[in-house]
């Protein structure tokens, strides 16, 4: 069971809860983005920006809360660099130290306020999971806003690129020369621009599928070459070509 809603305050995030069921892992598609964590079984973590998707394997009725920060933003909340977080995840103490008790008494404060008796016998996610998300967004936004906010160059790359512009127009748009665009992205995303092209590219083809549209009509709308390079990019970027992920 999965459900997301949109982040109070913290423009284009979102916050997003599950229950694992068990059985395979799940495939988490590469996305740009930086995610605080909450998990019943392994406490507070974060997720870095992946190259490739991402196999997770939980347990049998364990509860996440993640706090989803859109491209370029995780880096302000967090106070490092999103590329030295690139294909990781990591106890979120190991980045924030003696500031995570704070979080942490939050989180605690929200699950006792709650309580079990209190949930919905036919809701395994639990009433206590919108605390604990309104924890994750408060703690972040207040960090957000001490940091004086995301970059604002690292929205204005990944909304260029996000609708296909070439790396080179995007570049030019932001007043920045293409090395020097490399060099801002990799501390704002992970990787450089044309990784993140690549990204952002296979995930609107991936909404435009599952909105019904042929796979063929997707390759020339999402800017591939034919439906063969669509399958190739996705099977790079997702371990799997998209048949299989649109069939799940």
């Amino acid at each position: 069971m999965y459900r997301q809603v949109p982040a109070a305050g913290i423009r284009e995030a979102v916050v997003w809860h599950s229950v694992a069921t068990g059985g395979s892992p799940t495939r988490v598609l590469p996305d740009g983005c930086l995610d605080l964590l909450w998990s019943s079984r392994a406490g507070l973590l974060v997720a870095g920006p992946d190259r490739t998707a991402h196999l997770s394997a939980s347990s049998p009725g364990e509860r996440w809360v993640g706090l989803r920060l859109p491209p370029g933003t995780g880096p302000a909340v967090l106070g490092v660099p999103a590329d030295a977080l690139l294909d990781r995840r990591v106890a979120l103490a190991d980045v924030w130290g003696a500031g995570t008790a704070e979080l942490m008494d939050r989180i605690d404060a929200a699950r006792s306020s709650a309580g079990p008796a209190r949930r919905p016998p036919d809701d395994p996610i639990g009433p206590d999971v919108e605390r604990i998300g309104a924890a994750l967004t408060a703690v972040a936004l207040t960090r957000l806003r001490a940091a004086g906010g995301p970059d604002p160059l690292g929205a204005r790359i990944a909304a260029r690129l996000a609708t296909g512009g070439p790396i080179a127009a995007t570049a030019a748009e932001v007043g920045l020369g293409e090395r020097a665009l490399r060099r801002r992205c990799q501390p704002l995303f992970g990787y450089g621009p044309k990784t993140l092209a690549r990204i952002l590219r296979m995930r609107r083809a991936l909404a435009l599928a599952r909105a019904g549209t042929p796979l063929a009509e997707v390759a020339a709308r999402a800017g591939y070459a034919d439906q063969a390079h669509l399958t190739r990019e996705v099977r790079d970027l997702a371990g799997v070509p998209p048949t299989r992920l649109l069939s799940g």
